[in-house]
């Protein structure tokens, strides 16, 4: 296990995938942008790696609020080192992939959406270097406006609710935005199905190549759906059904041009 320390995050590194030329997924947990989940992290970094993707969970800072442009420069930071050690872990540099859950899918999802502005990066920054090629959006938060998981705006851009605006991924989306995979399940009552549907729109009105999955059943923060990743004291139940979504993903990853 290898572990980079970044400017404002943690970048670690969870077993070796069989092979060479492999897609590679970088993984943003969840958390409400106030913490970050380890349920959503290393479970699900072994698990795709079992299945062929190189893995790296990404433990973003969530201090000191309002975090602003912070996190989605931590997310370019790390997809920038993947892909500067690509060869290394055997990886193609072409087939670099950033996912999340919840917050951590509205962290994806920006990097994802505004890798090509550079208003939103440093001075100088390399923006191909931190170009993702797909991204992998799990019961994402995404939109600021009346199906908000209003907590994680908060905590990027304050109380204002128009600075709450700019990170509204339905808005940010356009024609850069690399293909996605997107699932959630309908019974959400805390990040509802309406985030992943406004995205999904955005990205139909795009023209970007999208795979969408929605589940009947299931709360909030199932992860994987597994019995490593459940939490009976809230409800967080193993499900065969919801759990397929990771081997649907993991094939999507690896077939996906």
């Amino acid at each position: 296990m290898e572990v980079l320390q970044l400017p404002h995050g943690r970048l670690t590194h969870y077993g070796r995938a069989a092979g060479v030329g492999k897609p590679a997924l970088v993984i943003c947990p969840g958390g409400g942008y106030e913490f970050c989940s380890i349920r959503e992290g290393a479970p699900v970094a072994r698990a795709f790696a079992r299945d062929g993707i190189e893995c790296f969970v990404l433990e973003y800072d969530c201090a000191p609020a309002p975090l602003g442009t912070m996190p989605v420069r931590t997310a370019a930071a790390a997809v920038a080192w993947v892909r500067e050690n690509a060869a290394r872990f055997g990886i193609d540099a072409n087939r670099i992939a950033i996912g999340g859950f919840s917050a951590g899918g509205h962290l994806a999802g920006t990097l994802a959406a505004v890798w090509h502005r550079a208003d939103w990066f440093e001075p100088g920054t390399d923006l191909q270097m931190h170009r993702p090629n797909a991204a992998v959006l799990c019961y994402p938060v995404v939109s600021a406006g009346e199906h908000a998981h209003r907590g994680s705006f908060v905590q990027l851009a304050g109380a204002d609710r128009d600075r709450q605006q700019a990170f509204s991924l339905e808005n940010l989306v356009d024609g850069n935005t690399p293909p996605v995979f997107l699932w959630h399940t309908l019974d959400d009552d805390e990040v509802p199905v309406e985030n992943t549907l406004l995205i999904e729109q955005a990205l139909r009105k795009a023209g970007v190549p999208h795979e969408v999955h929605l589940f009947p059943h299931g709360i909030h923060g199932l992860s994987l759906a597994d019995y490593e990743t459940y939490e009976p004291n809230r409800g967080r139940l193993p499900d065969r059904h919801v759990n397929r979504w990771q081997a649907l993903c993991a094939e999507w990853l690896k077939y996906l041009k």
